[in-house]
Parts: C-alpha cells; sequence; structure tokens
C-alpha cells in the first residue's frame, strides 16, 4: 500500500474541484429559486394559483428523477467524464433559458431541464472523486462535493440577496411587479449561473476519465497512465490488479438484475435506505420554518435574506468538520452522531412549538439542528454511497440510490403541508424524530464502517461475505 505523503495531491485536489463543480451547481441551482420566487410569481401571475406556485418550486425535481435515472446506464455505458459535461452543458442552457423567458411553461420546461443537470451531477460527481481517491483520504476527497454543494447553495442565497433591492413591508404586488426586482432582477439570479457552468464545462474537458471505469470496460492503459499520475507506478499497479480482480467476467452491457442477485441486494437496501434517510430525516423542513422562525425571533422582513444567509454560513462551516473528522472517526460515526443529535433537537424543537416558546431558544435550535446535519448526514451519506457498491454495478446501484433519494425529497416536499396540517408543527417535528430515531438504529446494526478501505477492499468485506443472501 502506498504510503500517504507520496500521493500526488496537487492532482487530486485539481481534479477532484473541479468534478466538485458539479455539487456547487446543484447546490446554487436548488436554492436561487427561493430568492426569486417572490418577484417571478408576480411577473407569471400565478400569486393566486398555489398549484402553480408549487409546480415552479419542485418541478426540477421531475429533471433530478430523470437525470439520476439515465445516469446509471449512461455512465457505466459511455464514462463518468462525458455525463459531467452533459451536465454543465444543460444547466448553462438552463440558466440562460429560465432568466430568459416571458412564458411561464417555458420558465417550466428550463427548470426541468436544470434538474436534469442536478441528478446527473449528483450521482455522477461523488461516484467519480471515490474512484479516483487513494483510499486513506477518499472520505476527505468526496466530502469536497458536499462542501461545494454548501458553497453553491450559499453562492445563492448572498446573490439573492444582493441583487434583490429592498422591499417595502407594505408594498403592493403590482409595486413589486413593475419594480427591477419584479421586471429584470430575478432574472439576474438564474444568469449568474451561467458564470460557474461555463467554467464546469470549459475544465471537464481536461479531466481524466475515471480509471476504474477505464479498468472495467478494458482500456487497462489509459486507467494506468491516470493512476500513476496519482500514486505512483507500484500503488497504478496494485489498484489494476484488484480492479482486474473485481471485474472478472463482466460483460460491457450494464444488466440491472445483477441489483437483484443474493450477494448485491443487502448492500443495495442499505444505500437505499441511508438514501431516502438522508431526505426524511426532516432537515428540509427546518429550511421550510425558517422564514416563521427568524420572524419569531424578532427579525423584520428585510433582514430574513440575511438571515438566511447566516444559516447557510453555518452550514458552509460545519460541512468543513466533516471534511476534516470523515477520516478519523468513520463514516459509521458520524452518521450515528447525526441521526442521534437530530433525534434530540427535534424533540426540542417540537416542545418549543408545543409550549408556545419563540424567539431565540428557537433559533439556536434551528442552527444547531443545520450544524448537526452538515457535520455528519449531508456530506457523509454520500461519502458511503459512493463506497458500498461493487465496481461491476457501481453506476447502476448508485443510480438507484440517487434515485430513491430524490424520490424521497419528492414525497417530503409534498406531504410536509399535510402533516402540518393534522399533526401541527409541534407534531411534525416529533415524527421527524421518530424517523431519525429509527434511522439511527437501522445505521447502527446494518452500515458497515468503510473508513481507511479500498473499494475493492470494501466490495469483498461486505458482498463478498453474504453469499448466502
Amino acid at each position: 500500500m502506498n504510503k500517504k505523503n507520496t500521493y500526488n495531491y496537487r492532482f487530486l485536489v485539481s481534479i477532484s474541484l473541479v468534478t466538485a463543480m458539479g455539487g456547487l451547481l446543484f447546490g446554487y441551482d436548488w436554492v436561487v429559486i427561493g430568492g426569486a420566487k417572490p418577484f417571478y410569481e408576480k411577473f407569471f401571475n400565478i400569486v393566486d394559483s398555489p398549484s402553480l406556485q408549487g409546480w415552479a418550486m419542485s418541478c426540477a425535481l421531475i429533471g433530478c428523477l430523470l437525470g439520476a435515472i439515465f445516469s446509471g446506464m449512461l455512465s457505466d455505458k459511455y464514462g463518468r467524464k462525458k455525463l459531467l459535461i452533459l451536465a454543465a452543458f444543460l444547466f448553462i442552457v438552463s440558466a440562460i433559458g429560465t432568466g430568459a423567458t416571458d412564458t411561464f411553461t417555458i420558465f417550466i420546461m428550463y427548470r426541468i431541464i436544470g434538474g436534469v443537470g442536478i441528478g446527473l451531477a449528483s450521482n455522477l460527481s461523488p461516484m467519480y472523486i471515490a474512484e479516483i481517491s487513494p483510499s486513506a483520504v477518499r472520505g476527505k476527497f468526496v466530502s469536497l462535493n458536499q462542501l461545494t454543494i454548501v458553497v453553491g447553495v450559499l453562492a445563492a442565497q448572498l446573490v439573492n440577496w444582493q441583487l434583490a433591492e429592498p422591499v417595502a413591508i407594505n408594498a403592493t404586488d403590482l409595486e413589486i411587479l413593475n419594480s427591477w426586482n419584479g421586471q429584470t432582477g430575478w432574472r439576474w439570479m438564474f444568469w449568474v449561473e451561467i458564470i460557474p457552468a461555463g467554467l464546469f464545462f470549459i475544465l471537464m474537458f481536461f479531466v481524466p476519465e475515471s480509471p476504474r471505469w477505464l479498468a472495467k470496460n478494458g482500456n487497462e492503459k489509459k486507467a494506468l497512465k491516470t493512476l500513476t499520475s496519482i500514486g505512483g507506478q507500484e500503488y497504478a499497479q496494485t489498484e489494476i490488479d484488484q480492479i482486474r480482480e473485481t471485474t472478472k467476467g463482466l460483460r460491457e452491457k450494464v444488466d440491472f438484475k445483477q441489483l437483484l442477485k443474493p450477494n448485491v441486494k443487502k448492500i443495495l437496501l442499505i444505500g437505499v435506505v441511508i438514501a431516502v434517510f438522508q431526505q426524511w430525516c426532516g432537515i428540509n423542513v427546518i429550511f421550510n420554518y425558517a422564514d416563521e422562525i427568524f420572524s419569531s425571533a424578532g427579525y423584520g422582513v428585510s433582514d430574513i435574506l440575511f438571515n438566511i444567509v447566516i444559516t447557510g454560513s453555518v452550514n458552509l462551516i460545519f460541512t468543513f468538520v466533516a471534511i476534516f473528522t470523515v477520516d478519523r472517526w468513520g463514516r459509521r460515526a458520524l452518521m450515528l452522531l447525526g441521526a442521534g443529535g437530530l433525534t434530540g433537537i427535534y424533540a426540542l424543537i417540537g416542545a418549543a412549538y408545543f409550549f408556545e416558546i419563540s424567539g431565540w431558544p428557537l433559533l439556536v435550535l434551528v442552527i444547531t439542528a443545520i450544524a448537526c446535519y452538515a457535520m455528519s448526514l449531508a456530506p457523509v451519506t454520500w461519502v458511503v454511497l459512493s463506497e458500498i457498491f461493487p465496481n461491476k454495478i457501481r453506476g447502476a446501484a448508485m443510480a438507484v440510490a440517487t434515485v430513491a433519494l430524490w424520490s424521497a425529497c419528492f414525497i417530503l416536499t409534498y406531504t410536509f403541508p399535510l402533516l402540518n396540517h393534522f399533526f401541527g408543527a409541534s407534531g411534525t417535528f416529533w415524527m421527524y424524530g421518530f424517523i431519525s430515531l429509527a434511522g439511527f438504529i437501522f445505521i447502527y446494526k446494518k452500515l458497515p464502517e468503510t473508513k481507511g478501505k479500498s473499494l475493492e477492499e470494501i466490495e469483498e468485506e461486505i458482498v463478498g461475505t453474504e453469499k448466502s443472501i
């Protein structure tokens, strides 16, 4: 095994950061619409149509599902690099079109196109980074993808905050519509994305293809060249030998029936459950309640966007905590910390709403929940998903898990108003606390530790020993 200090970190960091720009665009595209919402709704005259408002906010999820579904089949056939270049192109098209249109239907179409880009990037960026990273630092490098997602989220929040001109509290819908915000400002919120998307598109042409995909598809010479650039000839040959051993007899065509084989089903189920849990742990509920929570803490309307930037900053800071601990503490320990922490925090938030406690106590609990999620479930879920699946079917299995994640996000988005109506704020948070507790138990019983192991060692340990499943 190669020594840690002999890796070419300059090369590793550069290609990982370029690939992780898919995460940055994922984060930006996902959040930017929130800042534009008060203005495009008036422009498209959908203020009095809750169904159209919901469709505008959630339609990108349809694209996410499509992108995730096709990423498995296409990335195993054409490679990770080409699909990431396609994702960058889709982000550019979406950013231009969404900001330029004067028609609501066309607006929706471009949002769905952007969603396809999110679906591709959310699947392929962490998978690519996992496939090029040495085992000793893989968690840290895959976490870079979550870091760029958080940076993208914060960038969108900052752009929304800076572009939006102050709006009077008593401004009418017509006054907002005829303002710079209502006619032009919201367009620039989308157009700013063209800059990072263009950089991502250009720089991806200089990134090598995944060596594991190359080796799996019979191009060991190119794979060896990339691996040698990462860790030297001895490291490269050891990795190639391990890849060759785990891909013996592999047909080039991806067969999704392989996912149902007895020695794969259990690990696929673990991947799907933790992907769904990352969404159903309820952190998006926190963001849905952001405006109300900040208002109850004594903030005025003009401060809301700034306060949302604060939550984004906390998200960013604690993502760094995950990066520096994931290869020390381990994936399983951080996942347990996140699930257990959210269980307790949601119990307190639910109690705060039940006893009508607002202001600073509630605000502190919200910030604590975001910090807990940012250092655990948010980044580590992607690390685990990128590691646990066998080389032979990694693209297809990762696609299934990503589809499960976005489906769970879709269900969460649509069930939240119903839960809040039937159970109230306190009951809703207690329910997500119960889900977090169930997730803690599942992780404790089922999730293996993958820290410090090569992808091939993980495969042999998890799949190779489960022949009777």
